[in-house]
């Protein structure tokens, strides 16, 4: 009764502010039971992915070794995700921890999907604005089924203008939704072992088609936020 209160004040909540992360994030806990078993299952079936299961690592500042990865050549998965990171001014530790799944490796297969959405962001080469982000819950909802990835994909396009709306229709939103479906589990990838791997390889080996456009960053310094 409680997780369905829940499920019913964050879905609204989240319907009003898709900006409220913190609603979006309890709607995706209360009402991801099903989809979170068959990621769980997908990893369990594959050798990296049960890996990951077993170890549970964590993508966290403190996990990360920053100088290392500066270090390593463009166009390798951990510099392009540094640099990910730094054009758009994010950091891995916003992701909120879950609270509200109680089987523990499910709840983890949740922390998991969160910590891994920025790397989604490197490897399909979207930046943060909304229509990066909007293109990437396409992306998330046809690889997932998460029901707060579909929620996202349809009220993320809502927030576009006119111009956003058709490159989403025609170009991205099909790109996106092709490769959530093509695509191997992306939770089945320890990606902190992959830091040297060419972003290129790395699609290649999920069967991920790069980009059909290039979106730039809109949070550098000095520059305005232009694709909202």
């Amino acid at each position: 009764m409680q997780k369905a209160l829940l499920a019913v004040g964050s879905g609204v909540a989240a319907l009003q502010d898709p900006y409220r992360h913190d609603m979006v994030a309890v709607l995706g806990e209360t009402t991801g039971h099903l989809s979170l078993k068959n990621l769980r299952d997908k990893m369990r079936n594959d050798p990296e992915g049960y890996t990951i299961l077993t170890e549970r690592p964590r993508i966290k500042l403190s996990t990360l070794d920053l100088s290392q990865m500066k270090s390593l050549p463009g166009g390798s998965f951990g510099r392009e995700y540094l640099r990910f990171l730094e054009d758009n001014n994010v950091t891995p530790d916003s992701r909120a921890d879950v609270k509200f799944v109680d089987n523990e490796e499910l709840a983890y297969v949740m922390q998991r999907y969160r910590e891994v959405h920025d790397l989604l962001h490197t490897l399909l080469g979207m930046p943060t604005n909304m229509l990066g982000e909007v293109a990437v819950k396409w992306f998330e909802a046809a690889q997932t089924g998460l029901p707060m990835c579909a929620l996202g994909a349809v009220l993320g396009p809502l927030r576009l203008n006119a111009r956003r709306l058709q490159s989403l229709f025609t170009t991205l939103g099909p790109w996106a939704l092709r490769n959530g479906w093509q695509s191997r589990c992306v939770l089945n990838i320890f990606y902190e072992r992959r830091w040297e791997q060419s972003v290129e390889d790395l699609r290649k080996e999920l069967n991920i088609e790069p980009p059909p456009v290039i979106l730039s960053a809109t949070n550098k310094k000095g520059q305005k936020k232009k694709d909202e």
